[in-house]
């Protein structure tokens, strides 16, 4: 009979062992720990994504100067919240010699604020990846409009909106997948048509300012300084993937450094390919840059790429929602009709947002101010008031007041020019 209560005991803790939660790795947990090149690379899979195609349309609005001042501040504020995370983890783990059950931001949550903290993370977390899966449906349906039938409808509907309904039924096969391992291939190959493409439109971009150079403006009003703001934090998604980064990193006391370089990399890139799509398009550039590309074969190549890969991709953002869902509402088991919701949801959503970039700037203002800036200073807070002297005091509260500033205003920009008549 003891035998039998052992073993009942040990498959009860496996099947909780292997119910999935929210800080479950999309493609499985690496068994070797990542060296730093390969944490480097690591950071900018997980930060580089569709944002930086609306980055000349957001230096179009705000102005170059504004806008390269604008994403590397956002870029070394990101950088230093994500380090607030670390170390607001490694002190947590000091207390009993052990932080590897703190393997995501919503475990960071529970720890620091219990039921309420995770809640408040899950949430946040659902909206913004749920956020960008939308940002990559209108993309799909706006290039491939563009592509081949811009002008025309098709049964009444806009082809955009039919473009994004014709992506449902396969992504609902796509996102019915119980496990992404075998999906893992396909983010590897997204990475490189994004490496690609960015490639190709900075080329393009290069030879057209060569030949003209339209007239271009170095700063834009105060009325957009928080529609700028909001495309930049867009752009420097993946602060909810920094702590099982550091987890799988081999020397964790250099990759406070790995993470920086990253962070500088990136905005190097971002900055480049901003300016330099807005200085070959000036005023005509649109919100997705390669719709300014035209319809030559390499364009269309780029686009169409970008489009494949955008729609592999779609599943591997969603799945962090899955698991907050299916944790939340049905047991953390599988459940594949909550997925088909989901994207049905998210779908919608794609066809009520009318531009791009201004979608971009709501997600960016809402959701990942909030999970970039102001979460991680309220939990070092919390964590490290009593250590604290004033000016890590006035560090963390300037930090969290500026996020929620930021939030307010932004999103409450960006709502005006989503829900505005353009003309």
């Amino acid at each position: 009979m003891g035998f039998e209560k052992n073993e009942a005991s040990s498959s009860s803790k496996a099947l909780k062992q292997s119910i999935p939660k929210e800080d479950t790795p999309l493609i499985g947990r690496p068994q070797e720990l990542s060296s730093q090149s390969k944490t480097f690379a690591n950071v900018f899979i997980a930060i580089v994504g569709a944002g930086v195609l609306g980055l000349p349309y957001a230096f179009k609005r705000t102005g170059w100067v504004m806008s390269l001042l604008m994403l590397f501040s956002v870029a070394f504020l990101t950088y230093y919240c994500m380090m607030l995370l670390v170390h607001t983890r490694r002190k947590l783990g000091s207390f009993s010699g052990d932080y590897s059950m703190i393997t995501s931001f919503g475990d960071l949550g529970f720890t620091v604020c219990g039921s309420i903290g995770r809640l408040v993370v899950d949430v946040m977390i659902v909206l913004s990846q749920g956020g960008f899966c939308v940002g990559y449906l209108i993309f799909i349906g706006t290039t491939l409009a563009n592509l081949f039938n811009s002008s025309s409808q098709i049964m009444g509907f806009s082809a955009m909106s039919m473009y994004i309904w014709g992506c449902f039924p396969f992504q609902l096969g796509l996102n019915s997948i119980a496990t992404l391992t075998h999906l893992a291939p396909l983010s590897i190959f997204a990475d490189i048509v994004d490496l690609g493409a960015m490639g190709v439109v900075i080329v393009q971009d290069i030879l057209i300012i060569m030949k003209n150079r339209p007239e271009v403006k170095a700063f834009g009003g105060v009325s957009v300084f928080f529609y700028g703001m909001g495309v930049a934090l867009y752009a420097f998604e993946g602060v909810g993937m920094v702590l099982p980064l550091e987890s799988e990193t081999q020397e964790k006391d250099k990759f406070g450094r790995t993470l920086g370089l990253g962070m500088g990399f990136i905005s190097v890139l971002y900055g480049c390919f901003g300016v330099l799509g807005y200085f070959a398009f000036g005023n005509e550039t649109k919100d997705i840059i390669t719709a300014n590309l035209g319809s030559g074969v390499i364009s269309s190549f780029v686009q169409l790429g970008l489009c494949i890969n955008l729609f592999f991709t779609f599943p591997l953002m969603m799945n962090p929602v899955y698991e907050i869902v299916e944790r939340r509402f049905w047991g953390g088991r599988y459940c594949l009709w909550l997925r088909w919701v989901m994207v049905f949801e998210v779908s919608l959503v794609a066809l009520l947002v009318p531009n791009f970039a201004d979608f971009m700037s709501l997600v960016g203002s809402s959701v990942c101010c909030g999970l970039g800036f102001v979460l991680p200073a309220l939990f070092h807070l919390l964590v490290f008031k009593e250590e604290m002297g004033w000016k890590g005091w006035s560090v963390d509260v300037g930090i969290v007041t500026v996020g929620v500033v930021f939030a307010v205003s932004g999103t409450w920009y960006a709502l005006m020019e989503i829900f505005s008549v353009k003309v």
